[in-house]
């Protein structure tokens, strides 16, 4: 008989195999992430049983943990390899903090609101994801002290790309970030070349709004 933790080994299993690998996701470190982070600690208990679902939920302040696809989808597009330098922009819940750090070398992690990323910083530490350092600030600005990164991954919508992103990121660096209006967005992904950047775009999505300087405003949220 399998143990309730057992029953969450089994689900995270059963939504790569069903959710991720058949839309295309094939790398074996990404995939090897997405099972061994538990995705129910990082929503309230109650909400346990469907955090392996394919759909995003609620993590309070107006915010959520995004669809198990999606998050594989976004990580896959940075192309890490394991001596990267990436910077997050949104750390949220932690889930897709905890995915990048078991895929890059350090994680620079910016979130806005204070309580998340207390919360954040707590369950990761209990996860000894101890290669990322979280920060409260403004995301829209990055985190120019720390740059040139390797990669950046944004997890709000913004109206269009900051160019502190762009400025942040090493030449061969990717940039994955949903940009559009308000109610929705593209998925795309910036390579920065010496001759400028390429853009990619890989397919519609909703987040919530990037808030600050360069991105929306409160009242607009």
């Amino acid at each position: 008989m399998f143990s309730r933790h057992d029953n969450y080994l089994k689900s995270r299993k059963r939504m790569v195999e069903t959710q991720i690998i058949p839309r295309g996701i094939t790398d074996k470190r990404v995939l090897d992430a997405m099972l061994s982070v538990p995705r129910h600690l990082f929503v309230e208990k109650a909400l346990w049983e469907q955090a392996y679902n394919d759909y995003p939920l609620p993590i309070g302040e107006k915010q959520t943990i995004s669809q198990p696809y999606i998050v594989a989808l976004m990580t896959d597009a940075l192309e890490l390899k394991g001596s990267e330098k990436v910077l997050e922009i949104g750390t949220g819940s932690g889930y897709q903090t905890a995915i990048l750090s078991k895929l890059a070398e350090k994680v620079y992690s910016i979130e806005r609101i204070s309580m998340l990323a207390s919360r954040a910083r707590k369950l990761l530490d209990e996860l000894h994801c101890s290669n990322v350092v979280i920060r409260v600030c403004d995301g829209t600005e990055g985190w120019k002290e720390e740059s040139p990164f390797d990669a950046v991954l944004v997890t709000a919508a913004s109206p269009d790309i900051p160019s502190q992103y762009i400025e942040q990121l090493k030449t061969g660096g990717r940039l994955v970030i949903p940009v559009g209006d308000m109610f929705s967005q593209m998925l795309t992904k910036v390579v920065k070349t010496k001759d400028g950047i390429q853009r990619f775009e890989m397919g519609g999505c909703r987040f919530v709004k990037l808030v600050g300087r360069y991105g929306w405003t409160e009242e607009e949220i």
